[in-house]
């Protein structure tokens, strides 16, 4: 009883409390002036905290959910997955990007192209640390934990794709409404192949590319095409 308690009270703050955090510490006012590069370490840290406290969940309240997400998956289907999870999401990005250059699309809030790397710091800061932490810590918390803990009270994969989805844009609240249902929508994509395949590692590894391109490469691009 307790051990649910406890699940049921780390998915409430997945659902709920992050996207609250994730708002109220976002503001503008409150990064204004602030190093990037020490933004991009607080969001590392907050990260990896977060999902050290839900293996911690994982291990004392769930011990049957330790080898979820991790059950093995051959090279060849690993290689297929992540590609199509990385051109899809690529494709889709590029899509919005261009649509809101033409003026199609909402724009992104300031807020997200204020935290765009900019110099050689900013740009290895988002590739060794905000991208690989994204996609392990992320994909562990929402693709891993959630989705089974919704689908196991759903009785219903559905239901914890929907869910958890859902709970991933919230969390990226700070980008509006334009970037919460983009991150709602990759969130449904990037679930696809742990429903069918009960592994992560296509996911983690597609979203590490699929971050790492986007700020690296495509918002850059637009951004100083905008300029």
């Amino acid at each position: 009883m307790l051990s649910s308690a406890v699940r049921i009270g780390f998915s409430v703050l997945l659902i709920v409390g992050v996207p609250v955090l994730s708002k109220r510490s976002a503001r503008p006012e409150l990064v204004q002036g602030v190093p990037k590069t020490a933004l991009y370490f607080s969001a590392v840290v907050s990260q990896w905290i977060l999902a050290a406290v839900g293996a911690l969940v994982v291990i004392f309240a769930w011990p049957d959910g330790l080898a979820m997400g991790l059950a093995p998956v051959s090279s060849s289907s690993f290689l297929q997955w992540t590609l199509i999870l990385v051109v899809a999401s690529v494709a889709g990005l590029g899509l919005v990007l261009l649509l809101e250059q033409r003026g199609w699309w909402p724009e992104e809030p300031e807020m997200v192209r204020a935290l765009m790397p900019q110099t050689r710091r900013e740009r290895w800061w988002a590739f060794l640390g905000l991208a690989p932490t994204a996609g392990l810590c992320e994909e562990f918390l929402y693709r891993g934990f959630l989705l089974a803990e919704v689908t196991a009270w759903f009785h219903s994969a559905a239901w914890g794709v929907a869910v958890s989805s859902v709970a991933f844009g919230l969390a990226h609240s700070y980008q509006g409404l334009n970037g919460m249902v983009r991150a709602g929508l990759l969130g449904a994509l990037l679930a696809w192949p742990v429903v069918h395949t009960g592994s992560l590692y296509p996911s983690m590894t597609a979203h590490f590319l699929i971050d790492a391109v986007a700020l690296l490469w495509l918002g850059p691009k637009f951004m100083r095409q905008e300029s």
